[in-house]
């Protein structure tokens, strides 16, 4: 699906149609992994003449921002053209780490997506927001706190009725998002604590957070699990342990379900690539339009997540 923004075409485009959208050059891929936090911070136009196409492809849970950004970024910079595609996290790895793109989008660190971890040497880990993340419901469901062992419980299918977490008596529809998914890999990294998934337990499953609230919010009795950024009237985020689903949690850690929201590039990306994630680590987008979409600024965060999922306070 395409649809215009402003003064440049912009692409949005998951799941299954990303293949065919592929046939895109080449871009190089070289040199050591690099935190994007270091970038400059000026504002929201290149200082000199950028033009160029970029892509973008990947996590869905942080496509909002990108899109947002991308409109903005195109209207100060009409030179440059930025095609943002969904798909899911482990798409975005997979495409930057073979050069196939410009920029792969990712709510997990490259490390826990790609077979060859010396592979993540030869991108830049630009972090560009924090997204907490939470189970959701069905409005009608009587529930508003669960802890993370029932919730396990649901995600593993060992827990079936509501009727055994203190709501009614009805059957716990589980909608899952797709294998690639960095928002799943994320929620059942918090919630499962490597605890496997039986191979009889086979959910629903859907490619994308558009859809999941689609489906929860058709769907009586449902849960899954979306970003922040996609909470909406339509569904009822849920309490974990008694702590909201609130910024200022994640923040502290406190609430545990989170991810940074990754935008990899190659080690050396191309001019224009190269100003577009400078302008993303603005005052522009990190002062403004972070919060305006729903994400969390690197800025708040009194802690920090390693790739090994070790947390530390700062």
């Amino acid at each position: 699906m395409s649809h215009s923004i402003s003064r440049r075409k912009f692409v949005t485009i998951s799941g299954a149609s990303l293949a065919a959208t592929l046939g895109l050059g080449l871009a190089a891929c070289g040199g050591s992994s690099d935190s994007g936090s270091d970038a400059s911070k000026s504002g929201s136009s290149s200082s000199k003449e950028v033009s160029g196409n970029i892509t973008a492809v990947g996590s869905t849970a942080l496509q909002p921002l990108v899109e947002a950004a991308a409109e903005q970024y195109m209207n100060d910079n009409p030179g440059v053209q930025i095609t943002v595609q969904g798909g899911g996290s482990g798409q975005g790895i997979t495409q930057i780490a073979q050069g196939a793109v410009q920029i792969g989008d990712s709510d997990v660190f490259a490390e826990e997506k790609l077979e060859n971890k010396d592979d993540a040497k030869k991108l830049k880990d630009n972090k560009v927001a924090v997204v907490g993340m939470g189970p959701v419901v069905h409005p009608d469901v009587k529930v508003d706190d669960l802890t993370i062992d029932q919730l396990k419980g649901i995600f593993t299918g060992k827990v079936t009725n509501w009727k055994e977490v203190g709501g009614d008596d009805k059957e716990i529809v589980v909608i899952n998002r797709a294998a690639g998914s960095g928002t799943r890999a994320t929620f059942e990294n918090a919630v499962l604590g490597g605890d496997k998934v039986p191979e009889d337990f086979k959910p629903q499953e859907q490619d994308s957070s558009g859809t999941v609230v689609k489906m929860v919010a058709q769907t009586p009795n449902s849960i899954s699990y979306l970003a922040f950024s996609y909470f909406s009237d339509d569904v009822k985020a849920l309490k974990v342990e008694g702590v909201e689903p609130k910024d200022k949690n994640v923040e502290t850690n406190d609430w545990t379900i989170w991810a940074y929201e990754h935008m990899y590039t190659a080690a050396k990306p191309d001019a224009a690539t190269a100003d577009f994630i400078k302008y993303m680590l603005s005052d522009d987008v990190q002062g403004s339009l972070v919060k305006k979409t729903g994400y969390i600024s690197t800025k708040g965060m009194k802690v920090e997540r390693a790739a090994d999922g070790n947390v530390t306070k700062l």
